[in-house]
């Protein structure tokens, strides 16, 4: 119908949905590329903000509502690529199901782009005794949260998408262990043995332009994480060394995590033989040698 069609353009068009911590990035590293990129927010501020900080031409409207959603991209161009990593917000199990589930089913049906990309999450491996998964790994099960993404997963791929499970993101002014560790209120869970698996947020937003340029793509599901899982003692014990510190003390598992306990080594093996390869293959190498991760706790007394 005329009401949907869209101009084409000669240059790379790609739209982030969710201009937050990675958004912004992602949008940041597509532009470095010459890419044209847009940025998908809620409200006008949001929209407002985005633009400030990286240049993307905004769109406004809730990815949740179709109907706002077609509005908004009525005179945007057709998109090459679309990225879903809009947040939940409160994080509730509704709040899943609209964002992720159905908001990945609005994308893909709304704006129709050449490539629709879902930034997942491993937490949908729900593994408890430190065992390595991968993409063939059981996911998805255990959990409503899990479930759902899974769901918004399978949309995706459907659509012949692609998806990223990333592991926990760090970077500038983001970091809970460090942010623990500084201040004093680190402790070795269960003595300290979880595994924990990383990716921080350069490498995050670089996999994710890398997977979506790559001339051969399809269809497919990839772990993106450094290339280091680490127990919590391990990285406790980098840490304390690197500020001259003492290691935390050992005390009980935090029962009130956000994601629940798991405990599990995601392997990026399959995102490596793609070509990609992260700046920081680890978090304590990204400790030392990203200044500006560590700048960022600079009011905390070291």
């Amino acid at each position: 119908m005329l009401d949907n069609f869209r101009p084409m353009s000669s240059t790379p068009t790609v739209l982030i949905a969710g201009c937050g911590f990675l958004g912004l990035e992602i949008a940041r590293q597509f532009r470095h590329r010459g890419w044209r990129v847009f940025g998908l927010t809620r409200t006008a501020g949001s929209a407002r903000e985005a633009a400030n900080a990286t240049g993307i031409e905004p769109l406004v409207a809730d990815l949740t509502d179709p109907g706002a959603l077609r509005s908004a991209a009525k005179s945007s161009p057709h998109f090459h690529a679309v990225v879903h990593c809009a947040g939940t917000g409160g994080g509730s199990v509704d709040d899943y199901r609209r964002v992720y589930a159905e908001g990945s089913r609005h994308l893909a049906e709304v704006l129709a782009p050449d490539t629709l990309f879902f930034t997942s999450s491993t937490s949908v491996y729900r593994q408890i005794d430190g065992t390595v998964v991968d993409e063939t790994s059981l996911a998805g099960v255990g959990t409503a949260k899990a479930e759902i993404l899974a769901q918004a997963e399978q949309t995706v791929l459907g659509h012949g998408g692609l998806v990223a499970r990333l592991a926990g993101i760090y970077g500038p002014g983001r970091s809970a262990l460090l942010r623990k560790f500084l201040h004093q209120q680190a402790i070795l869970e269960d003595g300290g043995g979880k595994w924990i698996n990383q990716i921080h947020r350069d490498d995050a937003a670089s996999a994710i332009v890398h997977l979506i340029t790559m001339p051969d793509r399809r269809a497919a599901l990839f772990n993106v994480c450094d290339n280091e899982p680490l127990t919590q003692h391990r990285i406790y014990e980098g840490l304390a060394s690197y500020f001259s510190r003492p290691i935390p003390p050992h005390g009980p598992r935090d029962t009130s995590r956000k994601r629940g306990w798991t405990d599990k080594r995601v392997s990026n093996a399959r995102l490596l033989r793609t070509g990609w390869a992260p700046a920081y293959p680890s978090f304590l190498e990204a400790v030392r040698h990203d200044a500006r991760l560590t700048a960022s706790f600079a009011d905390t007394d070291q």
